[in-house]
């Protein structure tokens, strides 16, 4: 099942919220993709989203003049820009996302440790993000969170 978009919406914009109005379920993808793959242009933004171009530029010009991103000259070619992450933007980006794990650990606490063990260790699989050869589990605690998943690598 692919979470539908006012879903994504519901869950972003309560944690969005108070950021000032231009972080929103539309343009934290895009801040959230800077950090996680650096300095791009909106062209690999928008494969690493799954948006066109045109619109992470939208998106970007949005953040730029809230002071999140900057565009800088990229080295290998004067005429494109590379979107990076400001100081304030790298700030939105982890306290964004300690609140969406704080959502997500709230949205799971009613179940037993093994129910949130096997989601959170699905759902890494899921997104890729477990590496090829690494164990299924961390045999340390038996309880593990979302948060703590999130801390191991095994969420983003």
């Amino acid at each position: 099942m692919i979470l539908k978009r006012s879903f994504r919406a519901g869950f972003y914009d309560p944690v969005t919220d108070e950021l000032g109005g231009v972080v929103d379920s539309a343009t934290f993808p895009v801040l959230s993709a800077v950090d996680r793959i650096g300095p791009s242009s909106a062209a690999a933004l928008g494969v690493e989203i799954g948006l066109d171009r045109s619109v992470v530029s939208r998106r970007a010009s949005r953040l730029v003049s809230a002071g999140l991103l900057t565009g800088v000259e990229d080295p290998t070619d004067a005429r494109a820009t590379l979107l990076t992450l400001t100081a304030a933007g790298h700030k939105i980006v982890a306290k964004t996302r300690n609140r969406l794990a704080a959502k997500m650990d709230a949205r799971v606490a009613d179940w037993d440790a093994n129910d949130r063990n096997t989601f959170s260790e699905l759902l890494a699989r899921f997104a890729g993000l477990r590496t090829q050869g690494a164990p299924a589990r961390d045999p340390s605690p038996p309880e593990l969170t979302l948060t703590e998943g999130k801390a191991r690598g095994l969420t983003s």
